[in-house]
């Protein structure tokens, strides 16, 4: 009896492994979309993506915007979630607030302040944070903007939005506790007031993101 089932199985078996031979190979492989609409598998080894990234940001940097949000503790030990988002070319800031509670609706509402009167860039920046859902990047296209998604944990692909974060905890945020929602969003403003104003960059050959060239007397 035993022997009489062997062929069956083994016959069963054998089916199974080339159907799910075939699945795998007729399954789309887990891909990051490049903003150009080429994939990985279409542009070489892994070596070459990152400098393919790169050469779209600096590209296409007077098209393109991030977003991005990061987190405040406050004096009780509550939680504020920041979320803004930036110009590539002029680091400007466009819009910035201040929740408790984000959501992709919230977070959506904020997109249609960043972006009055069809000023949209041509490209929006943004991770794979789960608070924007499928509601945010329908949004970004409503405005007739391209979403562009980094990679899972690759921060430094929206290097732009991470390192205005690193400036405003290192100039702000480390010498000061917001009280409350408030408190922050003054903090932030005053911030953003003194950041687009007076402080300089070295990728805008020392000037500030309202224009303010520095002084060749003073280098």
């Amino acid at each position: 009896m035993a022997s009489g089932w062997l062929p069956f199985v083994l016959a069963v078996d054998f089916q199974s492994s080339e159907t799910d031979r075939a699945e795998a190979d007729s399954a789309p492989s887990a891909r990051v979309d490049l903003p150009h609409g080429e994939r990985e598998s279409d542009v070489g080894s892994a070596a070459q993506r990152p400098k393919l990234w790169l050469a779209f940001l600096r590209n296409h940097r007077e098209a393109v915007a991030a977003m991005d949000f990061f987190t405040v503790p406050t004096l009780r030990f509550g939680i504020l979630y920041c979320f803004f988002v930036i110009r590539h070319d002029r680091r400007q800031i466009l819009h910035l607030n201040v929740t408790k509670h984000p959501t992709s609706l919230w977070v959506v509402q904020q997109l249609r302040e960043a972006f009055p009167f069809e000023s949209a860039p041509r490209f929006l920046i943004f991770d794979c944070n789960g608070k924007y859902g499928v509601e945010v990047p329908e949004a970004i296209r409503s405005l007739r903007i391209r979403p562009v998604r980094t990679s899972f944990e690759s921060p430094w692909q929206n290097g732009v939005a991470e390192r205005w974060v690193e400036s405003c905890r290192r100039d702000l945020l480390d010498h000061i506790i917001a009280v409350n929602e408030r408190h922050l969003k003054r903090l932030l403003s005053e911030y953003v007031c003194y950041y687009h104003k007076d402080r300089t960059h070295l990728g805008l050959g020392k000037g500030t993101p309202q224009g303010r060239t520095r002084s060749p007397g003073l280098g």
